[in-house]
């Protein structure tokens, strides 16, 4: 047999959601919008897989929103030594959470 080597493999547990989050989450995903040197999170969603989802590996890391290319959002994220530079839609990313500290904070 053939050994399957697609986008998604090896996923099945780092894409499981929630059984009450299943599905198409809210509208506000689709409402926000980031400025350029923003922190964000890169967090996949498994439901919404029709444009900009990055590779499984960058599932979890921050980066920092460097432009925008059409409807995505230009990331740059730290892997090792390397910076990698994605193209990710905004489904897949969230304000990070060590942004959220700093205004809570003040």
């Amino acid at each position: 047999m053939v050994k399957h080597r697609g986008y998604r493999k090896k996923t099945r547990h780092k894409h499981r959601k929630n059984v009450r989050k299943r599905g198409f989450g809210s509208v506000e995903k689709y409402l926000l919008d980031y400025e350029v040197n923003d922190k964000v999170d890169v967090i996949t969603d498994s439901s919404v897989h029709n444009r900009g989802m990055p590779h499984s590996r960058f599932h979890g890391r921050t980066g920092t929103v460097t432009g925008q290319r059409g409807r995505c959002y230009i990331v740059e994220v730290k892997l090792g030594n390397a910076t990698k530079t994605l193209i990710i839609g905004k489904e897949h990313l969230r304000i990070s959470s060590s942004t959220i500290n700093k205004i809570t904070e003040n």
